[in-house]
């Protein structure tokens, strides 16, 4: 009978251990041995995105369960009255439910992971409810203005507070706006990016200085931009309210938000990315434009989305600095320029319901054009560094399979060759080997 060794086992003998009667072929090297699967059961597969008929039946039954008791509440037992001490009871004794439930099956890690994961959802589920109540109330507070085409074409320069919904637009306010929170990113954007880029990849002294104003900056009373551009700009440059003093005043309330919250996103790049680039060769300003601000790009356009967000709805910067005009108006550096939040103010101070009604619709539309920028600019840049869109993928695998055909196809015979080059006479090479001992004793 043979004996077979593995290598482990060899390697236990020693120097003059004897290995009398044991061939060659009897060491096997050892390998991985992959364990056989053939008659185990294996469970199926679950989809970790899609909640299991357990977590179904507790949230479920833990909701019909606080709706329950608390109609006996409110309506049998005590005399609690209200719409909103409803919510929050049923809510509380949602969540006593749900816990309940869930600790029958589960330890108590899992109770703590499944409440905490309830309190978020309910918490984006409130902030998602109060969104689509604040266009909802706009949108059926102004249905009677918004359904006539006049409100989107014309200005309120012919019409007056008793003239019907059917004459009279916002024209000159959509484009104010629009122009007003132009001249801002143009001025914003660079300008944030820049120092954000400064506090993070130059850093010293200053930037700390930098990063304390730009905090402070951030908590500032709109009103106090508002008197600081009416003084340094219309009462010693223009001499006049415009439409550029406005945009100045908006573009001082955005530039601490998009600083700030640049100056976050940057930090999250990781360091080793900008160390690769530098030992390639790259130097700083390559690196921060080819490898840091396309990392950061879904973050830097977050913070241009809440800039826009704090200064498309600021009115009273714009009230002291652009004036109220009902005229449209096209340039910015001449005359009033209304936008759309200082034409509701305008319109909703009215008593007359016809301009009550137009105060709503156009702070419908100021929702809807700050929701249609924000989706714009999210399909722009939401995409991370090397994210295809399903376009640009089809369009690289077309553009793969020409190529691999193109290059499959063509003949052997019409393929250039590259000419050879003539080779050179050599010499031979003198030998590297040095003489030995006896050889120089004999020379």
């Amino acid at each position: 009978m043979s004996t077979t060794l593995d290598l482990a086992s060899a390697r236990n003998f020693g120097p003059d251990d004897r290995l009398d009667g044991l061939e060659e072929s009897d060491f096997a090297a050892s390998g991985t041995s992959i364990p056989s699967v053939e008659g185990v059961e294996t469970g199926p597969r679950r989809n970790l995105r899609k909640a299991t008929l357990d977590e179904k039946f507790n949230v479920i039954g833990a909701a019909v369960a606080a709706v329950a008791l608390t109609t006996l509440l409110f309506g049998w037992f005590t005399p609690l009255t209200g719409v909103v001490g409803w919510v929050i009871v049923a809510f509380l004794l949602f969540l006593g439910l749900y816990v309940l439930l869930v600790a029958l099956r589960s330890d108590r890690q899992e109770v703590k992971d499944r409440v905490m994961t309830a309190l978020l959802v309910s918490a984006g589920v409130a902030l998602f409810s109060a969104l689509v109540f604040v266009v909802a109330y706009a949108l059926i507070r102004g249905r009677e203005a918004l359904p006539h085409l006049n409100f989107f074409t014309q200005t309120m320069e012919l019409a007056g507070p008793l003239d019907p919904l059917s004459l009279g637009g916002i024209v000159h306010a959509i484009v104010g706006s629009l122009i007003q929170i132009g001249i801002a990113l143009v001025i914003t954007i660079p300008l944030g990016i820049t120092t954000a880029v400064f506090l993070n990849e130059i850093g010293g002294r200053f930037a700390r200085f930098v990063r304390t104003i730009a905090d402070a900056m951030t908590a500032l009373p709109s009103i106090v931009a508002g008197l600081f551009v009416y003084a340094a700009i219309i009462q010693l440059i223009t001499h006049q309210r415009s439409g550029f003093a406005a945009a100045m005043a908006i573009t001082v309330m955005m530039l601490p938000i998009v600083i700030r919250a640049s100056d976050v996103v940057l930090r999250l790049v990781p360091g080793n990315l900008r160390e690769a680039s530098y030992a390639l060769g790259s130097t700083r300003w390559s690196t921060v434009w080819h490898v840091v601000l396309p990392t950061a790009r879904s973050g830097l356009v977050t913070a241009v989305i809440l800039g826009t967000a704090r200064g498309i709805g600021e009115t009273s910067p714009v009230l002291l600095t652009s004036g109220v005009t009902a005229v449209l108006n096209f340039n910015p550096f001449s005359g009033p320029m209304i936008s759309l939040p200082l034409q509701v103010f305008d319109f909703v101070k009215s008593p007359e319901p016809n301009m009550v009604a137009r105060g709503f619709g156009t702070a419908a539309v100021l929702l809807l054009l700050v929701l249609g920028l924000f989706t714009v600019a999210r399909l722009i840049g939401g995409r991370g560094p090397g994210q295809l869109s399903d376009r640009q993928r089809r369009a690289a695998v077309a553009a793969s399979a020409g190529d691999l055909q193109r290059m499959s196809a063509r003949p052997l015979d019409e393929r250039v060759e590259a000419p050879a080059l003539p080779i050179a006479p050599q010499s031979p090479a003198p030998s590297s080997t040095a003489p030995t001992s006896s050889e120089e004793t004999s020379q």
